[in-house]
């Protein structure tokens, strides 16, 4: 499908890549991982085109290949519905709706029946006609319908413009248009930062069912897990390239890195006994010859080298500024609306001195929207009292979003920093992995995870006691999160963190807080108590939107006993569709672990593909028969 042949590009003098080489084919779904500014963003915009190369060659196994880019910086058009943005992604389709129209027009307008003009243009509406269809002309408008729905939006939101929605909405829409358009190659960059986890669930299955190449740039361990069958990590401008999902390549790297370290050292111990015995046989005119041979032996020597990792880390520390009183923030009532929807309503919260609270719960209930209230970010009904001596400190969840692409990392810190502190701003640039000539770069080059830890060092440039932290692991690389995690352990504030990363919330808090149906929930643990109470195995499961039941009068709306005999019905045979898909699905996993394990041998079985793909076909009617019945279901409540 596409081949990478010793791909070089350097930027200021600094090599990214060296002589990077690989293949992409169909069916791959790779995850391109690697630590923050190591290039990962710019080999998705090399491949994509986007990108000039200084040396290598970039080759297509066919031509006419499409390729979907899914970037971290859209920009959007305005005055575009959402339906009419997700259209976008059928340009040759519309051209066709609007040849159509034209020609329909003209059809309309015309009464020479029985000329030559007249019949050519029948011609060319049968003609553009069958095209249409072929291209999914008649299809298109329930695809997409289906496409956003699986992506988070309600139907009642299609006729609304994108301009009144947030950025991570719109990223949405733009990653519908990618999975709308029939590309060969889907370049995702980042693609679940804006997601909630039904969202994420429903793009697992898609790409999971995704008959191109997919390459995923993520810092979401378990997205990739899921998705992933194919690992390439860029490490200090070079590529290590397995077959194998995230987790299976860490365990092989690590392996692979303990065999090259014992083969070093045997290797060196040689080459030091035979050195031995050249400084011997030196000082004997009759031993002169052999020395020489061991000599010319050494020099021949292929050195067993180590693979070299990129250990370089951030340091962080947040400094508390002065001590709070015990009392450091208290709301009553507080209540927030967006119009017709209440988001919040009458929440009453208290916040002491060096609690540690986790912000949990699906999304659209209320969890960022309450932590800008306590900030002061956003407005809202009811009252919000500060302590004494409190000083809040801010992330945002589109914190480097406010980054001014036009500075410097240097000016940026620069320009936020006081008197008192404008002196350390290189120092703490540096502990942040901005060193020498880092600094000299526009915000604007910085990775997604570049900019997220500018936000960062910025924010410890003003005093503060209190931390509010919105998704501040967004973009960031697993050893980032890892340092960011001791660094808020380590604080000796108090902390509010929203976030649905449930390895990051582990150890980090004492209290959690459920957001459900406009309230709060308290639970007096950590995240883990909180599952368990819950009985639920991740944030995942907690995270799960459920349909709405409105509680209804008895007396008035009384359910009558046959509805109700047909709602159980209904659930029992859902219950029966989702262990048959369930069984399904492991084994078609078992049958995907044995082809990575044994692929010549387990194809050689009688009627393998049949069966595989009839196993494939069962998943998808059933799937669609859950589809259906869930509707159905919910229609009923």
């Amino acid at each position: 499908m596409l081949n990478v042949h010793q791909l070089s590009i350097a930027f200021q003098g600094e090599d990214l890549f060296d002589n990077v080489s690989f293949r992409l084919q169909s069916g791959n779904r790779i995850g391109l991982i690697g630590k923050n500014g190591a290039g990962k963003s710019t080999l998705l915009k090399i491949i994509s085109g986007e990108l000039e190369y200084n040396s290598g060659q970039i080759s297509f196994e066919k031509k006419g290949l499409n390729i979907g880019f899914l970037k971290q910086d859209i920009d959007f058009a305005y005055g575009r519905t959402i339906l009419e943005e997700a259209y976008e992604a059928f340009s040759e389709i519309k051209e066709m709706e609007r040849q159509l129209e034209e020609i329909n027009v003209q059809l309309a307008e015309r009464t020479d029946y029985d000329s030559q003009a007249y019949h050519d243009l029948m011609v060319d509406l049968n003609e553009v006609q069958q095209q249409y269809e072929i291209l999914g002309g008649y299809n298109y408008q329930g695809e997409t319908e289906k496409i956003l729905t699986g992506l988070g939006f309600n139907r009642e939101d299609f006729g609304k413009l994108t301009d009144t929605f947030s950025g991570g909405w719109r990223m949405r829409i733009e990653l519908a248009k990618l999975l709308l358009q029939q590309n060969d190659i889907l370049l995702l960059d980042e693609p679940t930062n804006h997601l909630d986890i039904e969202s994420i669930i429903w793009l697992e299955q898609f790409l999971k069912n995704y008959s191109g190449a997919v390459v995923i740039v993520s810092h979401d361990k378990m997205f990739l897990n899921q998705v992933t069958n194919r690992t390439i990590e860029i490490v200090l401008g070079q590529i290590y390239d397995m077959p194998k999902p995230y987790s299976q390549y860490l365990k092989l790297r690590a392996e692979q890195k303990a065999l090259q370290i014992a083969s070093q050292k045997n290797q060196q111990k040689q080459i030091e006994h035979t050195e031995k015995l050249i400084e011997k046989f030196r000082a004997k005119a009759s031993k002169a010859t052999m020395a020489q041979s061991l000599i010319k032996k050494l020099d021949k020597i292929e050195r067993i080298r180590v693979d070299e990792d990129d250990n370089a880390v951030m340091s962080v520390r947040f400094p508390i500024s002065v001590n709070p009183g015990k009392v450091v923030l208290e709301t009553q009532c507080v209540s927030k609306s967006y119009g017709d929807l209440e988001v919040l309503k009458n929440i009453d919260f208290t916040l002491e001195r060096g609690q540690k609270i986790a912000f949990v719960g699906q999304n659209g209930q209320g969890k960022s929207t309450l932590a800008k209230i306590l900030v002061g970010e956003l407005s809202s009904d009811g009252s919000v009292k500060l302590g004494h001596n409190v000083q809040l400190g801010y992330f945002a969840q589109n914190q480097a979003e406010y980054l001014d692409g036009k500075k410097t990392v240097l000016n940026t810190m620069i320009d936020a920093a006081n008197e008192t502190n404008r002196s350390k701003v290189r120092d703490i640039l540096g502990s942040f992995l901005f060193r020498g000539e880092a600094v000299d770069k526009y915000v604007s080059v910085l990775s997604g995870g570049e900019r997220n830890r500018l936000a960062l060092a910025k924010l410890l440039l003003q005093p503060l006691n209190v931390l509010v932290m919105d998704e501040p692991t967004n973009h960031l690389d697993i050893q980032s999160k890892n340092v960011l995690k001791s660094a808020l352990q380590n604080f000796e504030g108090t902390l509010i963190l929203v976030s649905h990363d449930r390895e990051f919330l582990q150890g980090l808090n004492d209290v959690v807080y459920e957001f459900k149906d406009r309230k709060i929930k308290p639970y007096l643990g950590d995240i883990d108590f909180y599952l368990e109470q819950r009985q639920l195995q991740n944030l995942r499961d907690a995270e799960r939107r459920t349909p709405e039941k409105t509680t209804q009068k008895t007396s008035d709306n009384k359910r009558s006993y046959e509805s109700q005999k047909k709602l159980k019905s209904l659930q029992n045979r859902l219950s029966k569709l989702e262990a048959a898909i369930a069984a399904l699905e492991k084994d078609i996993k078992a049958i995907d672990l044995e082809l990575e394990i044994n692929y010549e041998a387990t194809v050689l079985a009688p009627n393998f593909f049949d069966t595989y793909q009839a196993k494939k076909a069962e998943l998808e009617s059933l799937m669609q028969q859950w589809e259906t019945l869930t509707e159905t279901i919910e229609k009923h409540n």
